[in-house]
C-alpha cells in the first residue's frame, strides 16, 4: 500500500489497482508540491467535511476523472448543486458503512464543525484485512476507544497541530485508545498558527503510546504502509 502525503491533511493512497484521494485541498495549500490539474487517475474520493482546507478541489477532480465521492450525505448534494453528477456523489452518514471496490468503508463521528452536515472521519477495511483510520479534522474523544475495540486499526492518521484539532499530547494519547500500530500525523505545519515540527509528538508519543510507530511522511513522496 502506498500513501503520498500533499501537505495539510490531503492524501493518496493506492492500494493495488485501487487509488484513493482523500481530502483533496491543493488550490490555496501552500504545501502542495503538485496542482489538482496534475493529479491524473483517481477510483473514490473520500471528503471528511466542507470546510475550505479539506473539500478543495473535490468537485474539479471528480468532474474531470469521472471519480466517485464518499462523503456525508449534506456535503454531497451541496457538491451536486455545485455541478457534480448525481450518479458520482455516494452520500451516506456517521456508523454506516459503503463497500467500493472491495473496500468497506465505513462513516464516524469527528469532534469538530462543518457548515454543511456533521464532520466525520473514516475507518477503511480492505479485502486483506489491513485497516486505516482517518479521523479527518477532530480534537480527542472518548469514542475513539470503541474504535480500537471494533476494528484491529493497523495504521491512524490523525491531526497534530493543535488550535483547530487535537495537539500533539491529545494526538498520541488517541494513539494509545485506538490500539493502533502506526500513526501518521497530519494537519500541521501547513501555516505558521499551527505546529511546525514533529518533535512535540514525537516526545509524546514515545510518553503516551511507546508502542505505536509515527510515520514521519515527507510531502510528494510515496511512502509504503
Amino acid at each position: 500500500m502506498e500513501v503520498t502525503w500533499f501537505g495539510h491533511s490531503n492524501f493518496r493512497i493506492k492500494n493495488r489497482e485501487t487509488t484513493i484521494l482523500i481530502d483533496p485541498f491543493f488550490v490555496g495549500n501552500p504545501a502542495a508540491p503538485v496542482t489538482y490539474k496534475d493529479i491524473k487517475e483517481a477510483d473514490l474520493i473520500l471528503v471528511t467535511h466542507d470546510h475550505a482546507d479539506h473539500v478543495g478541489q473535490t468537485l474539479e477532480l471528480a468532474t474531470r476523472l469521472d471519480t466517485e465521492v464518499v462523503a456525508i450525505f449534506d456535503v454531497i448534494q451541496s457538491l451536486i448543486v455545485q455541478g457534480l453528477p448525481e450518479s458520482l456523489g455516494v452520500g451516506m452518514n456517521i456508523g454506516g458503512t459503503v463497500v467500493r471496490y472491495g473496500i468497506k468503508i465505513k462513516m464516524v463521528q469527528a469532534a469538530h464543525s462543518s457548515a454543511t452536515g456533521s464532520p466525520a472521519g473514516f475507518i477503511l477495511t480492505f479485502e486483506d484485512g489491513r485497516c486505516l483510520y482517518y479521523a479527518g479534522d477532530t480534537g480527542l474523544f472518548g469514542d475513539m476507544a470503541l474504535f480500537g475495540e471494533r476494528h484491529d486499526i493497523d495504521t491512524a492518521f490523525l491531526p497534530i497541530g493543535g488550535r483547530f484539532t487535537m495537539d500533539a499530547e491529545d494526538a498520541a494519547h488517541a494513539c494509545t485508545m485506538i490500539g493502533c500500530d502506526q500513526v501518521v500525523p497530519m494537519h500541521w505545519g501547513t501555516w505558521p498558527i499551527l505546529l511546525q515540527n514533529l518533535q512535540d509528538f514525537e516526545t509524546a508519543l514515545d510518553r503516551s503510546s511507546p508502542s505505536t510507530k509515527m510515520v514521519p511522511m515527507e510531502i510528494g513522496k510515496p511512502f509504503e504502509i
